[in-house]
Order: C-alpha cells, then sequence, then structure tokens
C-alpha cells in the first residue's frame, strides 16, 4: 500500500497497487507511475516575493522628457489651477482709525476696489481727538480675502489701524430720511412737464412754427385726478395717520410734512430700515437718503457679585478629608 499525492486535487488517496515482475522489458503504463509531488501553497505572505524574485522583469526603455514652450507651461498652470473657493461670502464690518488728512479716504477705498470689493456702505467722521477720524466700512467677501484686505488697508501709511467686528458683539445704528407721498404712488402732483403757458393755445400762435414743447405735451398726455378737494383731503388725512402709526412702532419720527407729502426720519439698525422701507413702499416713496452704517463694540458686563456667589457654591462643594472614613 502506497499514499499518493494527487497534484492537481492536493488530497491523498490510498491506492492498491499489485507487485508487477521486475522484468527489464516490462514497463508500466504512464498512469500507474507513482511518485510523491510536494504541493506548495500560494497563500504565504512571501508568494508575491518569490515570484518576483523568479521572473525577470522586463526593462522598459525610459519615457522621453517632455520640453514645453513657455506658452504651454503657461497654460498648464492655468489649467490645473484649483478653481475659487466655494465658501459663502459673509458680511464683514472693518473699523478703520486713520489720520485726518486729504486723500485718505480715496486710498482706502482706491485698495478695496484694485481688489474687486463693491463697499455696501462707508461712514467716515472725525472723533473727540485731534487729527484721528473713524471709518466704518461694510462689505461682503470671503473670510481669507477681507483678512488679505485688511493687511493691505494696515499698510496704509496713514491707517493707524483696522478692526475686524466682524465676530464681536457690537451695536449698528444707521439713520434713514424718507420722503413719502400722503396721496399714494398712482397719483401724480408738481409735475415739471404737467405746466404750460397759455401761449402755446392761443389762437393768434402760428401754427406753421409748432414748438418742440408744444408738441411733447400734447405727445405726452397729463394724467389728471379724477378726486374731489374734499376726497382727497380725507385721503391725504388716513394716510398721514397711517404713516404716523407705521413710525411709531418703528420709533420713527415725522420731520417734515408739507400738503401731499412728508419726510419720515428713523435711527435703528440697518435690517430694521429695510424693513421699515418694506412696509412705507406701498404709500409711494419719492426720495430716500441713508447715512451708513456706524458701529461700536459693546462693553462686556463683569458682575462681582456672581463671581463671589459662585465661588462660595464651589467652596461649600468641596469635600472635607477629615470627614472621610479611614483607608
Amino acid at each position: 500500500m502506497f499514499r499518493v499525492y494527487n497534484s492537481l486535487a492536493g488530497t491523498a488517496h490510498r491506492l492498491s497497487v499489485k507487485a508487477a515482475p521486475t522484468s527489464a522489458s516490462f514497463r508500466p503504463p504512464t498512469s500507474a507511475i507513482l511518485c510523491y509531488v510536494r504541493y506548495k501553497s500560494t497563500r504565504s505572505s512571501t508568494s508575491a516575493i518569490e515570484y518576483k524574485s523568479s521572473h525577470i522583469r522586463r526593462q522598459f526603455p525610459p519615457l522621453p522628457t517632455p520640453t514645453p514652450t513657455a506658452e504651454e507651461a503657461v497654460t498648464n498652470i492655468l489649467y490645473n489651477t484649483p478653481a475659487a473657493s466655494a465658501e459663502p461670502e459673509k458680511r464683514h464690518v472693518l473699523n478703520c482709525l486713520v489720520q485726518n488728512e486729504p486723500g485718505v479716504l480715496s486710498r482706502v477705498s482706491g485698495t478695496l476696489a484694485a481688489r474687486g470689493f463693491n463697499i455696501d456702505s462707508l461712514v467716515v467722521a472725525r472723533t473727540e481727538v485731534t487729527d484721528l477720524s473713524r471709518m466704518t466700512i461694510v462689505l461682503r467677501g470671503q473670510d481669507n480675502y477681507i483678512e488679505q484686505a485688511r493687511r493691505q488697508l494696515l499698510d496704509l501709511v496713514p491707517v493707524w489701524a483696522v478692526l475686524d467686528y466682524t465676530q464681536t458683539t457690537i451695536v449698528e445704528r444707521e439713520m434713514l430720511l424718507v420722503k413719502v407721498s400722503m396721496l399714494g404712488p398712482e397719483h401724480i402732483h408738481d409735475r415739471p412737464s404737467a405746466h404750460i403757458d397759455e401761449e402755446e393755445f392761443m389762437p393768434e400762435a402760428d401754427l406753421g412754427e409748432e414748438s418742440p414743447d408744444a408738441i411733447s405735451v400734447l405727445d405726452n398726455p397729463i394724467i389728471i385726478d379724477d378726486l374731489t378737494p374734499s376726497a382727497v383731503l380725507r385721503q391725504k388725512h388716513a394716510h398721514l395717520r397711517s404713516l404716523s402709526n407705521l413710525a411709531e412702532l418703528f420709533g420713527a419720527k415725522l420731520v417734515d410734512i408739507s400738503s401731499d407729502r412728508v419726510i419720515v426720519e428713523l435711527t435703528a439698525k440697518p435690517r430694521r430700515i429695510d424693513a421699515f422701507l418694506e412696509l412705507v413702499r406701498p404709500f409711494g416713496i419719492l426720495e430716500t437718503a441713508r447715512s451708513g452704517m456706524m458701529a461700536l463694540p459693546r462693553t462686556p458686563i463683569h458682575d462681582r457679585g456672581t463671581k463671589d456667589a459662585d465661588a462660595e457654591d464651589s467652596q461649600d462643594n468641596e469635600v472635607d478629608a477629615t470627614m472621610l472614613p479611614p483607608g
């Protein structure tokens, strides 16, 4: 009995082989030849190294080194340059302390314009210190670009300091003057084109030589109100009452009242002013003037009494080691 290993299946089989005559001329068939075959496993961690060491690697010719021209190199650099950051633009408030001298405003605005910033608001005025002005700038942009612009502003000679109030708790105030119609936007009053000289329609006028003013007046008909004087008066008082109530809700005041229009003054946050303008728009806004935003940082409140009470509570919560059990 012999133990035969099949090289294909890797399993052992017991085969019964009869003893054959020992004649030199006798050759057993190939299938009956018995041999020992060692099974080689490919699960070893060094099988890949043995395979690479036993096989000669093919040597490839070296790749040609590209020699691009200057134009091709610049094109490749521009093509491989990553796109702009997808970071959303934020509202930033910069407070600049500058020297009170001519040309400072143009230099600051020119520096921001060179970097492509659109200034939403800019307010500058003198401070209580001689030869020192405070400039409040509101603009939108990404944080890294705003920081670069702030450093460039700081490098200017007449600039003392540039403070970024974006992440600071500040007090924002802006002043608004808005002129509103008391009869609504659908009525037209005091139009310059509504005034027509009587000489243009006199019978004695030469019809062959028509003036261009008369032709333009005839081409553009004048809107005439159909309201009676009493109806107009009632509508004016109703609109004035509504404007007064709205201004009182927002803390505004009426600074000028005429026969058909009123001027409202409001000092508040920029967002509150935007909301007020949206509510006043149905009345008919004739003119608006905004001063721009001014800002100052809030002063933190340090309550010493609260700190002392917290310290006493922490002392009361401390464990006395002498009161603990032994061990």
